[in-house]
C-alpha cells in the first residue's frame, strides 16, 4: 500500500510540473476558449492631435479656389461662316417645285459662336489660352469673374502646342501665380476652374493620374498632364491649379467616346505653356529648334530593307543637304544613340528633345557609324513651317 501511495504522489507531482512547464511556453494554455472571432493587428495612423482647419487640406480648398478663379475668364467667339445650299437645289427640276428663284442656290453667310476659358498671367493683360478656342474667331470677347468684359485680340498662335495668347485693355486685372508643374506627383490633388457648357465658371476636383503623357495623335507637341478632375466642353483655355492656388496647367482636351466628361482629361503643363508665351509675346511666335534630319526606329525587318544592323537607337534614312545636320556631317545610315546625353529609342522622342532647343542652341549627338561610335556638335536654326514632323 505505501509503495502504491508513493507512486501515485510522484506520477500526481510530475504531471502538475509538466503542466506548469507547458503553461509557461504556451500561455494561451491557460485560456478558456471563447466564441469570439480571433483578435486580427492592423495598423493604424495616430489620431490627429488637433482638428484641420475648415480653411485648407482636404476639408476645404476653397483658399486655392479664391486665389485662383478671379484670374480665370470665360471666353467668347464669333466668327462669320459662309452656308452653301443642297447640292440638289442646283437641279431645275428640283427648283421648280419652289419657283425657279436663285436664291436657293446663293450662299449664305452667318454668325457662329462658341465658348471656351482662358488664365489672365500678366497685370498688362496677357491672358493664356488654347489655340482651338479662338481659332478662325472674327471677334473675341472676355469675361471676368467680377463682371467686367472687354474685347480681346490675339497676340500670337501656335497650333503645333495648341496654346495661344490674348491681350485686353483692362486696368487692376487679377493675375493667377504659376506654379511650378515639374514637381507635379501622380496622386496630387488639382482643380480645374473654367466656364465648360456656357454655365458659368465651375470649379472640379480630382488627382494627377499621369504626367508626361503623349502619342495621343491631339497636338504636335505632347507633354500632358492626365487629370480625372471633371473637364467639359468649354473648360479648354482654363485652368489647372494647385491646392495652393497655383497654376500648373491649362486645360485643353478630354478622353470621352460621348464628349462629355468620363474621367480622362488633359492638361497642357505650365512648362511649356510659359515658354510658348514667352516666344509669342517677344517674337509673335513658338520659336523652335530643327536639325533636318529624318530618322526612324530600326527592327530586325527594317534593317534587312535597309541593309544595316539592328541597334538600339535611330537610324538615319534622310539628311536635308545644306541643313544644320549635314553641316555638321550627319549621313543617312548613321545610329542616333542619345541627344544632349539621354538616350533616343523613338522618333517622336528624337523630334521632341530637337524641338524644344533654341535656334542656335549647341545639340551634342551621339551617333554609330560603321560600327563605331563618335560625337557630332549640332547647330540648331529655327525649325521651317513647313517642316511639319521633321526633326
Amino acid at each position: 500500500m505505501k509503495a502504491t501511495a508513493r507512486f501515485v504522489i510522484q506520477a500526481v507531482i510530475l504531471g502538475l510540473a509538466i503542466a506548469f512547464v507547458l503553461t509557461l511556453i504556451w500561455p494561451q494554455l491557460r485560456q478558456a476558449p471563447t466564441d469570439t472571432a480571433p483578435v486580427v493587428s492592423i495598423r493604424e495612423s495616430a489620431p490627429e492631435s488637433a482638428p484641420l482647419p475648415l480653411t485648407s487640406g482636404p476639408v476645404s480648398y476653397a483658399a486655392a479656389v479664391e486665389k485662383a478663379a478671379p484670374a480665370v475668364v470665360n471666353i467668347n467667339t464669333a466668327k462669320v461662316v459662309t452656308v452653301r445650299p443642297h447640292p440638289f437645289f442646283n437641279d431645275p427640276f428640283f427648283r421648280q417645285f419652289f419657283g425657279g428663284s436663285d436664291q436657293l442656290i446663293r450662299p449664305r453667310q452667318k454668325v457662329e459662336t462658341s465658348l471656351g476659358s482662358g488664365v489672365i498671367v500678366s497685370d498688362t493683360g496677357y491672358i493664356l489660352t488654347n489655340h482651338h478656342v479662338i481659332d478662325g474667331a472674327d471677334a473675341i470677347q472676355v469675361a471676368l469673374r467680377d463682371g467686367r468684359t472687354a474685347e480681346a485680340r490675339v497676340v500670337g498662335s501656335d497650333a503645333e502646342s495648341d496654346i495661344a495668347v490674348l491681350k485686353v485693355d483692362l486696368a487692376k486685372l487679377p493675375v493667377i501665380t504659376l506654379g511650378q508643374s515639374e514637381g507635379l506627383r501622380i496622386g496630387d490633388v488639382v482643380l480645374a476652374i473654367g466656364n465648360p457648357f456656357g454655365v458659368g465658371q465651375t470649379v472640379t476636383m480630382g488627382i494627377v493620374s499621369a504626367t508626361g503623357r503623349s502619342h495621343l495623335g491631339i497636338n504636335t507637341f505632347e507633354n500632358f498632364i492626365q487629370t480625372d478632375a471633371a473637364i467639359n466642353p468649354g473648360n479648354s483655355g482654363g485652368a489647372l491649379v494647385n491646392a495652393r492656388g497655383e497654376l500648373v496647367g491649362v486645360n485643353t482636351a478630354i478622353f470621352s467616346k460621348s464628349g462629355g466628361y468620363q474621367g480622362i482629361g488633359f492638361a497642357i503643363p505650365t512648362s511649356m505653356a510659359k515658354t510658348v508665351l514667352e516666344d509669342i509675346i517677344q517674337h509673335g511666335r513658338a520659336l523652335r529648334g530643327w536639325l533636318g534630319v529624318e530618322a526612324r526606329m530600326v527592327n530586325e525587318a527594317t534593317a534587312r530593307q535597309l541593309g544595316v544592323e539592328p541597334t538600339d537607337g535611330l537610324i538615319v534614312t534622310g539628311v536635308v543637304r545644306g541643313g544644320p545636320a549635314h553641316s555638321a556631317g550627319l549621313q543617312p545610315g548613321d545610329a542616333i544613340i542619345s541627344i544632349d546625353g539621354k538616350n533616343i529609342t523613338e522618333a517622336r522622342d528624337a523630334f521632341l528633345a530637337i524641338a524644344t532647343r533654341r535656334p542656335g542652341d549647341k545639340v551634342t549627338m551621339r551617333i554609330r557609324r560603321g560600327g563605331k561610335e563618335s560625337t557630332l556638335q549640332v547647330v540648331a536654326i529655327e525649325r521651317p513651317q513647313q517642316a511639319a514632323r521633321r526633326p
